[in-house]
Order: C-alpha cells, then structure tokens, then sequence
C-alpha cells in the first residue's frame, strides 16, 4: 500500500532504474548496497558468484527496503525503484526495461570482456527497447584494482578462471567506452562502500533531466543538475606487515636431557658401586643444584693443582697435535694423544719427579686440606679427580673430571636424579619413589625431595610451582656463568676480543653448534675456536639468546650485524626477534619525527640478502606507502635498488599511479566544467539585463 502511495504523492518523483550487465559483475551486490545497506567482508563479496536477481517485490514486503528508496536529490523528493536483471545474454528483459526511467549498465573492472559486452551487445539491446532513456555506465568491483589478488583466487571456488593482473582495467578504458558512447561514467566498490551514493544520485538527476524535457511545467524541476564529475577514489594505505615470532623448533638435540643420554662434551664422569660410569656435564648440574656448584667450584679454588695440570695438559695436547700433523686421520691423532698423555702421568706420578705424588686424586694424604674440603660437602662424594677419558660418544679423548659417589647412591634413583637436574622434570609414574628421595636429600636436591613428597601424598598438581621456581633459579645461574665465564669449557676468538661459552648449552640450543661441537670437525675437541668476521658485542648477543633465548638489550648492539650473524647461525627465531625489534625502533623514530627514509632503504637489500624476509617486506611497505617523499629524497638510491625491488616499487607505491592520473583528469574536466557553468551563467545574465532593458520602440 506504501509502494502505490509514493506515485500518488506530489512533488514526490518516482524513478525506475535498470540495473543491467553481464553475469558475475557485481549488478545484485550495487543494488542490495542502495536498497538494503548491506555489508559484507571483502572475501564474501569475492566468493563464488550465485547468480541472483533483485526482487521488485522487496518494496512491498520489506519496510526497510521501502524507506531507503526514498531520498531527496537537488531539493526534489524521490522514490526510487531498482529493477535487476540476469546477465545471461540470451534471456528476455523487454519487461524490465519497460517505463523506466534511467539504466545503470554494469561492467566488472576485472573482466574485460564485460566491457567489450558494453559496447557489442547491451548497449545496443537498451537502445533498442528504450530508445530515449539516459544510461550511466558503472565499473564496479573496484577494490579488486588493489586487492591481493592470490588471497582473492583462494576465496574464489576451485574451477573459477583465476583473476590476473593483466585483466585488471584501468579507470581511463571505461572512461574511454563511456566518451565514445556520450554517457557519464563511474566507479564503485561494495566492499569499500564507495560510489554507491555517486551512482545512483546522478543516475536520478539524469531520469529527472529527461523527465523535465518531457513535464516542462513541473518547477520542482528547475534545479536539478546534470550528473556531477566523480572524485577518483584513493585506495586506502596497505597495513604495515606484522613481525611474527615462530615458536622456537624443539628437537632431540634441543633438549637437555638427550644430553645425558647421550654425553657429547661431557666433562664429568660419576663412579658408582659396581663400576658403574654416568657421564654428564658441570655447568647443567651445577646450575641445577647448589651442592654441585660447590663441588665443582672447590676444583677450581682449592685445587691448584688441577688447574695446573689442566694447563700442562692442554699445552701437551696443543704440541703433540702440531708434532703429529702427518697422521692421516683424527683417531690416529687420538690414540696418539692419549698414549702421549699416559705417558705424562705416569712420569708425574714417579717418585723421582720431586717426591710428591701429582695424580689427581683429592684422597692422597689423609687430612690434606682438599680432602677436608671435600667431606664438609656432606655425605655422596668419596672422591675427586682428574682423568684422561675417551667419550664414549664421539670416542675423543678428552680430560674429564671423576667423582666417585658413596656406596649408598645408587645407579638407577642416580640417574633418575640427574635426569631432574638436567629437564627440571620427573615422571609421575616413578616407581623407586622412596630410594629416589632418599638420594635427593644426600645430595640437597630439594626441590626433587618436594617433588617427590608431593606426588607420595596425592598432591602432585603443586609439582608446577616447583618445577617454575626451579627453572627461574636454573636461567639465572646460567646467566651468571656466561657473565663470570664459570665452568666454560670453550673460548670463541673474534676479532676484536674472546668469549668463553659451554658447549654441553650450546649443542642443545642451536644445530650448527651441535654439528660443530658434536661431529667430526676438528672443534669439537679444541678448548678453542676461531670465528672470523664476528666482533664481541654480536656474539655476546648471540650467546645470550641461546643461554636464556631472548634478545639482548644492548644498546651498542648492531641488529643488521645482529641479523646475519643469526643467519649465519641458522638461528630462525633470532632472527625474527631482531627483525621485531629493528621495526620498533624504526616506527617510534618515524612517530617521534625523525627520518628514517633512508635507514630503510640501507635495511632493504640487507635484510633480503640475510634471509631477514619479514624486516624485507617491512622496508618494502615503507617505502612504497611513502613513496614520493622517499623518492624526492633519495632517487639515485630507488634507481640503484635491484630490478625485482623497482618492479615491486612501480606496483605497490600509494598513491598508486592510475590514482595519480585520474586525480590530474578529474582536477582538468572540473576547471574546464567551472569555466563552462561561468560562461553560461554570464550568458545568462546578459539575456536577462537585454530582455529587462529592452523597449517596445526600440524593438
């Protein structure tokens, strides 16, 4: 009843507007944005193309859809009824174009054969059915001009023709049909709410212009304009990229307790009741418990002998390796090392050397201060000394340090307790509870002895506290050793200085140290390892992301250096931490008003020559979204990037260069329409002031 009322009302228009095209266009989509406002995400609106047709009926059945058609455009009140059509070529429209007052023939901007179909077929059809009804053209699917096109053909069904870029129409080739066919053009995007208004508010004041040729006495009418230029649409910035941080790879070799299991570098060996061995290394126990960083640090302090010999050895080892430079391969070198060593020990153990026995046996002399030392650990350790011992991994002769443990620890809960101290973790379904804290306390392992009560009491859930609280004491006192060098057993040579690091936290946290120090290069048995190209501050970086796996804070610190040594390091996930934290720092300089244009630019072809692909896409976006200033300032450096990079710049710069062009021709027709609207303004003054000045006698 509302639908009959508006062409009973006066001075209320009501226009009909065809909506017309070929399939896929996006016909349906323009017309439900009008009538019904609808909006959907951008990869709704790219999905599968179900062909549809707008029901005329929505007016009658929908009050929503009745408000929205009417409008008032240049002062003159309109209902305005939208008519859809199929775009199959072959299907009959005669009902649809008949009365109406104003055709909006669509094309998309991503097909151009729908252009072609303009001119060929229905343009030709409209003029044939409505001879004198005005058309508007109308490019629509306008976002599709910047939009990712691969994530737009993954949201496209599997067999749809896949949009490329080559099919993507620029503005002037609608322009170009319309100028040939006399009728106005536009552009819209549904996804972009933009043009909506445009089309259809001069597609009305193009039916009211016509409609005032034919009803000259409706006055209403007088101020209706012809249909005004359109503002060239200026796409949005593309977001800047996000830095994601991929999770850290965890594989065997990354986890300590492979280690024990398999105790590459290992440099203590426990000898338990039966001769049993268990090889395992200082600076994972003595960072997980106080009583072994006591044990090992009296080695270090009360022992001066060890350190001493340690020397000798190592010097031994260094001339008998530059003595035997002729032997063909690395275990030829080793036997011949440890025959060579043996030898030594044996002479210093000789009661002609200088009447004291130099074995390293902290049991010599009973009472001997180290000894003492020794006992005023508590109960476990019976002994303390140095060995020349083959690996029984890598089945290198290596010193080692060999405590021999009390009869009352043994193998099995041992084992169970160094597993603790290495992974922080003890298995629930432990069966040798009892005996297990029974060694736990012998050797103040507290925490397990907690643990253990724990799960004995049906409270195992409390296992977690403990198990963080462990990991925060362990990260520290690793921290500590990196800084103070404690336990080290491997010295990096840089350029400008020497770190000591641990190799046993190595191997575990990265897989090129693992190869270097756990293969069979020559490293794995040197204290000493020579890395050129690397200064101190990016391997101190280095060392301290592997030892407590986050990123160093020094201020010093070079991340472009930091970058490469990382990739070099086959060390992923520091590099996307560097590359994080380069980009802050860029994007608070470039927010507190500082230029980066050219730090950009430096970072560009440096981060993609390190694998730095996220910090690469980054500088790609910058300066693409600043394109012009960045190019004003620095055009020799643009012209001297690498082909692909030009390629990318030309492509993805904003403002794009088809927005450009259409900014230059729509500031040009609206100088030249502003000097025509004076021109007939002045025209129409003059005939006023001759028609009011005029005389009868003159006439």
């Amino acid at each position: 009843m509302d639908a009959d009322m508006d062409y009973e009302r006066p001075n209320v228009e009501t226009i009909k507007c065809v909506v017309v095209g070929d399939n896929a266009v996006g016909k349906t989509r323009l017309i439900c944005a009008r009538a019904c406002n609808a909006t959907l995400t951008q990869y709704q609106l790219l999905a599968t193309h179900v062909p549809t047709v707008w029901a005329i009926d929505q007016y009658r059945v929908c009050q929503e859809v009745l408000e929205r058609s009417r409008d008032v455009v240049d002062e003159v009140s309109i209902s305005l009824r939208l008519w859809d059509t199929f775009g199959d070529h072959h299907k009959d429209r005669r009902f649809a174009y008949g009365r109406s007052d104003v055709v909006v023939l669509c094309f998309s901007i991503a097909n151009p054969n729908s252009l072609n179909h303009v001119k060929t077929m229905w343009y030709q059809e409209i003029k044939h059915f409505c001879p004198r009804t005005p058309v508007i053209l109308v490019g629509c699917q306008l976002d599709l001009r910047y939009a990712d096109l691969e994530a737009v053909n993954r949201a496209r069904r599997p067999l749809a023709r896949p949009i490329k870029r080559g099919d993507i129409l620029p503005p002037e080739r609608g322009r170009e049909v319309a100028k040939e066919l006399g009728i106005p053009y536009y552009e819209t995007s549904v996804f972009d709410q933009f043009g909506i208004k445009d089309v259809f508010d001069n597609a009305i004041r193009a039916a009211l212009i016509s409609r005032r040729h034919l009803q000259f006495w409706k006055s209403h009418l007088k101020k209706v304009q012809k249909p005004l230029l359109q503002a060239p649409f200026l796409p949005p910035k593309a977001p800047p990229p996000v830095i994601k941080i991929p999770e850290n790879p965890v594989t065997n070799m990354n986890e300590s307790g492979y280690l024990l299991d398999n105790p590459l570098c290992a440099d203590v060996m426990f000898v338990l009741q039966d001769q049993n061995h268990i090889f395992a290394h200082k600076i994972y126990l003595a960072t997980s418990s106080s009583k072994f960083y006591d044990l090992f640090l009296l080695e270090c302090e009360e022992s001066p002998d060890f350190s001493e010999t340690q020397c000798s050895t190592d010097k031994t080892s260094r001339d008998f390796l530059s003595s035997t430079s002729h032997l063909e391969t690395v275990d030829d070198i080793d036997d011949a090392i440890l025959a060579t060593l043996k030898t030594s020990n044996d002479k210093l153990s000789t009661p002609e050397s200088d009447g004291t026995s130099k074995m390293l046996e902290l049991e010599t002399e009973e009472g001997s201060s180290a000894r003492r030392a020794l006992s005023s650990l508590g109960k476990g350790f019976v002994s303390m000394h140095k060995e020349i011992q083959i690996n029984p991994v890598s089945n290198r002769t290596c010193p080692v340090t060999v405590v021999k443990m009390d009869s009352s620890v043994q193998p099995g809960p041992f084992k169970t307790v160094l597993q603790f101290l290495y992974a922080g973790q003890l298995d629930e379904n432990e069966k040798d509870l009892t005996r297990l804290a029974q060694i736990a306390e012998i050797l103040e392992v507290f925490d397990l002895r907690m643990m253990v009560e724990n799960i004995m009491n049906k409270e195992a859930f409390m296992n977690q506290e403990i198990t963080k609280a462990f990991h925060v004491r362990k990260a520290n006192r690793i921290k500590e050793c990196l800084c103070k060098g404690t336990f080290s057993d491997v010295t990096f040579k840089l350029d400008d200085g020497s770190i000591n690091a641990h190799k046993p936290l190595l191997i575990c946290s990265c897989e090129w140290m693992s190869a270097m120090f756990g293969g069979s290069f020559v490293e794995s048995s040197n204290s000493e390892v020579v890395l050129p190209n690397i200064n101190k501050t990016s391997m101190q970086a280095i060392l301290d992301y592997l030892y407590t796996k986050q990123l160093s804070s020094s201020q010093e610190l070079d991340m472009l250096e930091l970058i490469a040594l990382a990739n070099r390091f086959c060390l992923p996930h520091l590099v996307a931490l560097a590359e994080q934290h380069a980009v802050q720092e860029l994007t608070k300089a470039s927010g507190n008003g500082i230029g980066v244009d050219g730090e950009v630019l430096s970072y560009l072809e440096w981060a993609q020559f390190h694998n730095a692909n996220q910090l690469a896409a980054w500088c790609l976006h910058y300066i693409c979204t600043n394109y012009n200033s960045v190019c004003s300032k620095f055009r020799k450096e643009i012209k001297a990037k690498s082909p692909d990079n030009q390629e990318y710049f030309e492509r993805h710069r904003w403002p794009p260069v088809w927005y450009l062009k259409e900014e230059d021709h729509y500031q040009r027709v609206k100088k030249e329409r502003e000097k025509e609207d004076i021109a007939l303004n002045k025209h129409h003054s003059k005939r006023k002031w001759c028609f009011w000045n005029s005389s009868p006698l003159v006439a």
